[in-house]
């Protein structure tokens, strides 16, 4: 056929836009598993049903395209204005039904699940039906064997891919964001397919085909940069929804989205990667029985909290006037400047940060106590995500234990949240059984008695549904059974006694689950 370029430049033009079309098509890929893990949480699964749906997708697109091959241009160019379109728009969409109708409760509860799987289905036929028609148009400018046309494809698809696949972590999530990362990487989507069938094989289309095909071009790249200039009054408004009004703080971190609601009009609330982290309705009761428990157990003038740069753990350990050292390890150091500057977060954890006792280490958690020199610590109080979240994982597993065994001293405790008893109880009886097999003793306990609507702790969920967590679990342990109280010279909890304390840790003992394995590095044993 005649081209308006020699038959290299235009081989060429067709490899690039093979490039372009293939890191797009990753990126979509990427960004559905990062916002569904984001959004509905434990990653392994979200990135399994995504490359599992849209593998098999790109297969079924693959023989669909077969039907196309006699008018690659044309369907070529509409493969890619849709997909253009769909994967665009993908994050908003998904967004908007998590933010809107997540909290409705009954079929819709499942929304975004099988919005993900639609999208992850749709990505992958139109992704399939790339290769097919691309080879019969690279086979159109010069004739060579199928082999060598194969290898040239998949080498320029292979090396998109990566450039896509490193270009999402590094370059859209953290400049851009996911929601416009997603829609620019549409409009690069539609500009590379468009400009390739309209300038290269524009004497394949009839003049009215392509003014239909200029037409769709135009209209989805409007519809895209449309979305581009809502984008952040789209986001306010979800953030509104899922998070309720006044939303004082929104920030996305190196690490995570921080959003903190409150403190003007009603109390604080800190969101972290949209799980309700901090209540001022209720954290206390959460932070007393976290802490406390553990601090009169025996000496504690040397403390390590994990996580907690909310300052609020560190609000209880101060009180106990025999502490000389305070080491907190949180991974996110924008957190701890919030939690540092913000008037309704100081006044929660009564500036803890600014006690000269207080050493903030910006370090992950595992890494800190695999550094750590032995028996360096009186305490160790792990205040850390969810067990049932998959990047938590490796802090719950039987490795993590054993460091921390080893930076205690021979009398100290280690103290754990283990997520909610009542909703969960094979999670936290698998944490418990993990630690116990990193050669501690342990003492199961729980707390209830969470504000309607909320759930205090890493666990925490921000909406009122019935299935929230009505308690919250801990376990504490020792190379020697610790006991649980309080002592008699430690400073009074304002919503704990000793009686309550020894009730909540016989109403644990009556979930056992026995039998349970410990969870490891190797095997994760920990599902929401």
């Amino acid at each position: 056929m005649r081209l308006p370029v020699r038959p290299d430049t235009g081989r060429f033009l067709v490899l690039a836009c093979v490039f372009v079309c293939a890191a797009c098509g990753l990126v979509y890929e990427l960004e559905l598993v990062a916002l569904a893990s984001y959004l509905i949480g434990d990653s392994v699964t979200q990135a399994s049903v995504v490359l599992s749906v849209m593998v098999f997708a790109m297969g079924v697109g693959s023989l669909a395209a077969k039907r196309l091959r006699w008018h690659a241009a044309a369907g070529f160019a509409t493969v890619e204005a849709v997909l253009a379109l769909v994967g665009g728009c993908s994050a908003m969409a998904l967004y908007a039904v998590f933010a809107w109708t997540g909290d409705w409760g009954g079929p819709w509860a499942d929304g975004p699940r099988w919005l993900l799987v639609a999208f992850s289905l749709a990505i992958g036929l139109l992704i399939g039906a790339e290769v097919p028609l691309l080879m019969e148009l690279i086979q159109r400018i010069r004739r060579q064997d199928a082999g060598g046309a194969v290898a040239d494809l998949f080498a320029a698809d292979y090396v998109g891919a990566l450039v896509g696949g490193l270009a999402f972590p590094f370059l859209l999530l953290p400049f851009l964001g996911q929601l416009t990362g997603a829609l620019l990487t549409g409009a690069v989507n539609v500009v590379a397919g468009g400009a390739l069938v309209l300038g290269l094989f524009h004497r394949d289309l009839t003049r009215r085909s392509r003014w239909l095909l200029l037409a769709a071009n135009v209209t989805v790249l409007a519809v895209l940069a449309g979305a581009t200039v809502l984008v952040d009054d789209f986001e306010r408004a979800a953030r509104q929804a899922v998070f309720g009004g006044h939303v004082r703080v929104a920030l996305q971190t190196d690490v995570q989205e921080v959003v903190l609601t409150g403190g003007t009009h009603g109390p604080v609330a800190l969101f972290v990667d949209g799980r309700l982290r901090i209540s001022g309705r209720d954290e206390r009761r959460y932070h007393e029985a976290l802490v406390h428990p553990a601090m009169a157990a025996g000496p504690h003038a040397r403390v390590l909290v994990l996580g907690g740069g909310d300052g609020m753990a560190a609000r209880e350990v101060l009180r106990h006037p025999e502490v000389r050292r305070l080491d907190i390890v949180e991974i996110d150091p924008e957190l701890v400047r919030l939690a540092s500057r913000d008037p309704a977060l100081t006044r929660l954890n009564g500036r803890a940060h600014d006690d000269p006792r207080v050493r903030v280490i910006t370090a992950d958690a595992f890494r800190r106590l695999r550094a750590a020199a032995p028996a360096t610590y009186d305490v160790v109080i792990s205040d850390l995500p969810d067990p049932g979240i998959t990047a938590s994982a490796k802090l719950y597993a039987q490795e993590f234990y054993g460091l921390a065994r080893r930076a205690l001293t021979g009398s100290g405790r280690l103290v754990v949240h283990a997520g909610p008893i009542s909703a969960r109880p094979r999670v936290f009886w698998t944490v418990e059984a993990t630690i116990r097999a990193a050669g501690l003793r342990t003492v199961p306990y729980l707390v209830g008695g969470r504000d309607a609507g909320f759930a205090a702790g890493p666990d925490r969920t921000a909406t009122g549904r019935d299935d929230a967590p009505g308690d919250w679990g801990f376990v504490l342990a020792a190379r020697t059974r610790p006991p649980l109280g309080l002592g008699p010279d430690g400073p009074r909890p304002g919503t704990l006694t000793e009686e309550s304390l020894r009730a909540d840790a016989r109403a644990a003992a009556r979930t056992r689950v026995p039998g349970l394995p410990p969870s490891t590095l190797m095997h994760p044993r920990y599902a929401n």
